[in-house]
């Protein structure tokens, strides 16, 4: 009997975790995701106080499906206590969370493999450390799927490591860029995917940390763009072609980023969403926006498109938008 009665125990535990393992559509509701990015999260300094928060606030009242961070979370060590500190929350909501290092996360003891080797461990963590022969860690995809069907595939989220620091080519300087295996990477499981689709792509979303190089090109025409331009983007240098394999795969209809404190703007570039999230930290490194806050982002089952909008700690949206109905300029005849 007791026998039993373990083995009964032991199978629902294991059926709890698949089943918590699973992104999934609810019947009749959207999928939303919350981004946080930037919250430079500083152990025992009150300044952090705010970025905490705000996540425990935003959770609270946005009830999210998936917390996403953008990298930039650690900005002192130890490294442990930071990322402790700001996943509490969410653990403790039993929310499901993805993650992307950021250009500062791996400063402070720990570098990007123990940063992920750590992160895998947590308790409703949905990063891994991706395919171990591509640069940085962290590039994985997540299925979200259907509300009709488990095993059915509705939306794909791209998670990559933007890397840094460009150290390799001193000349150049800067920041960092998707190297070419990273761009071929994400151009075979796109098409491996569309293929599984019957030749249709799937909707995509892509998030990391660092802008792709036609950020800057899109905002210099403040027409293109929705939300705060403060701060000229810190893209990298070399344009290895990232955007340009989204272009032509066809799934990808949205990128978010975060890096640049002082941007939380969102445009329209050729048919791609090009997104900064809001920078969430506290009073513990450079932003000039005032409130922090984070980026919502709601899909519908079926639609093509995705609305998103700003949430400010106390609760004010902004700069609501429907991707890319917002974009469409109207006819003037």
């Amino acid at each position: 009997m007791k026998k039993n009665l373990l083995i009964a125990l032991l199978l629902s535990v294991v059926f709890y975790s698949l089943e918590a393992q699973v992104l999934q559509f609810k019947k009749g509701e959207d999928f939303k995701i919350v981004q946080f990015t930037d919250v430079h999260y500083k152990p025992n300094v009150i300044a952090s106080d705010t970025a905490i928060i705000l996540i425990k606030e935003i959770i609270e009242n946005e009830k999210p499906d998936l917390v996403v961070f953008t990298g930039d979370l650690a900005w002192a060590g130890p490294t442990k206590d930071a990322f402790d500190a700001v996943l509490a929350p969410v653990i403790e909501r039993k929310i499901p969370w993805a993650y992307v290092n950021g250009n500062h996360d791996d400063e402070h003891g720990w570098n990007r493999t123990q940063i992920m080797d750590y992160l895998v461990s947590q308790p409703y963590c949905k990063a891994t450390h991706g395919d171990k022969n591509l640069k940085g860690e962290g590039n994985y995809i997540l299925e979200v799927r259907s509300s009709n069907n488990v095993d059915k595939t509705e939306t794909l989220l791209y998670f990559m490591d933007s890397g840094s620091y460009n150290r390799k080519h001193k000349h150049i300087g800067g920041y960092d860029w998707f190297d070419h295996e990273q761009v071929t990477w994400y151009r075979n499981q796109s098409e491996a995917y569309t293929k599984q689709n019957k030749g249709e792509p799937y909707r995509a979303l892509a998030f990391f940390h660092i802008p792709l190089a036609e950020y800057p090109i899109m905002s210099a025409n403040k027409e293109n763009i929705i939300g705060n331009y403060k701060e000229a983007e810190c893209n990298g240098k070399v344009n290895t072609g990232m955007f340009g394999a989204m272009i032509e795969s066809g799934d990808v209809i949205g990128t978010f980023v975060g890096h640049d404190h002082d941007n939380d703007y969102i445009g329209n570039y050729m048919g791609i969403g090009l997104a900064y999230g809001r920078f969430s930290g506290g009073n513990t490194v450079y932003n000039s926006l005032g409130n922090n806050g984070c980026r919502v982002i709601t899909l519908t089952e079926g639609e093509h498109g995705f609305h998103t909008y700003i949430r400010l700690r106390g609760g004010e949206k902004l700069f609501p938008v429907d991707f890319p109905k917002s974009f469409v300029k109207e006819d003037k005849k």
